[in-house]
């Protein structure tokens, strides 16, 4: 199968497009031609070495996908080959920047009919990234107000529609250009972080869900209300430390499973929340899109388009 390779840690042109062994199924797991993956913020920290040093040459990165079962492993029966499917890879594994791939079946769900393989693929790790730190980590109530940092980008676009679906008052911040986009998703309050400094406009929020890292972390603790939650997913494992004891900073856990990509398929079925924007690249394009990854001040999701 042609998958994206990477022979070792370094900057996007350590990637190519190259040969590697087709999949099999073990007992337990499926095999899915993939038709569309996506590139993760995630991706290029694991690429340069950031994120961990990998142990094993060459790799293929890849943590979200939608596709066609192509085969089945001893014991499984709830897919049958020819099912439409889109999974986020198990904690540990990557391998979507390719063809093929063999995974756990019980952590993959049916493709909903209404969303496009390249739609669904947008949507698998931003999606149970929000949805596990929105409903399960801050448990955000109808009436509460919340702060989305970085709000043009893929998680904190999905989490501003379900914000809204659960009746929340939403503030996000955002360049200039991405205001008409985020008052389309439903944003209330959009803050122009080029203009405006966040904490001397926001007061009293609920909660804050911060995507953005950096000091925009620690000052986003000064918005919250006596017994507000943060939630952080770009600063590292460990959440940042508030200076000020009547708050709490909470690391969401993002665990694959089956029922939340199918809360996803549900929001999605119900007009809830919508695909993002999306920008198409082919995978011998890899590098080209992880120059854009790292450049961070794109809007949506970034796509690759396998077959």
């Amino acid at each position: 199968m042609k998958a994206v390779l990477m022979d070792r840690h370094g900057p996007p042109n350590v990637l190519y497009l190259g040969e590697a062994p087709d999949p099999k199924p073990k007992a337990g797991e499926i095999v899915v031609d993939i038709v569309a993956a996506s590139v993760n913020g995630a991706d290029p920290k694991v690429r340069d070495g950031k994120a961990a040093q990998l142990q094993r040459f060459p790799y293929i990165l890849g943590r979200d996908f939608s596709g066609v079962v192509s085969a089945l492993g001893e014991g499984v029966t709830d897919f049958r080959v020819g099912d439409e499917v889109f999974a986020v890879c198990d904690t540990g594994q990557e391998g979507a920047y390719a063809e093929k791939i063999a995974i756990k079946a019980s952590i993959v769900a049916k493709k909903p009919a209404g969303l496009s393989h390249v739609e669904a693929a947008a949507m698998g790790l931003t999606g149970l990234t929000a949805l596990c730190t929105v409903e399960d980590t801050l448990k955000l109530k109808a009436g509460e107000t919340i702060l989305i940092q970085g709000g043009a980008g893929g998680v904190a676009a999905f989490a501003i529609e379900l914000a809204k679906h659960l009746g929340a008052r939403v503030i996000t911040t955002a360049s200039a250009a991405n205001h008409d986009y985020l008052r389309k998703l439903g944003a209330d309050e959009i803050i122009d972080y080029n203009a405006v400094d966040f904490t001397k406009v926001v007061k009293d929020c609920d909660a804050v869900f911060e995507t953005v890292g950096g000091d925009v972390a620690q000052r986003s603790f000064a918005v919250l209300k006596p017994g507000g939650r943060a939630a952080f997913i770009a600063s590292g494992a460990q959440a940042p430390k508030p200076e000020r004891s009547d708050v709490v900073a909470l690391r969401p856990a993002v665990p694959r499973d089956r029922p939340h990509l199918e809360r996803i398929a549900a929001l999605v079925a119900s007009g809830a929340v919508h695909p993002p924007e999306i920008k198409l690249y082919p995978l011998s394009d890899a590098v080209a899109a992880h120059k854009v990854s790292e450049g961070r001040h794109f809007r949506g999701k970034l796509v690759f388009q396998v077959r």
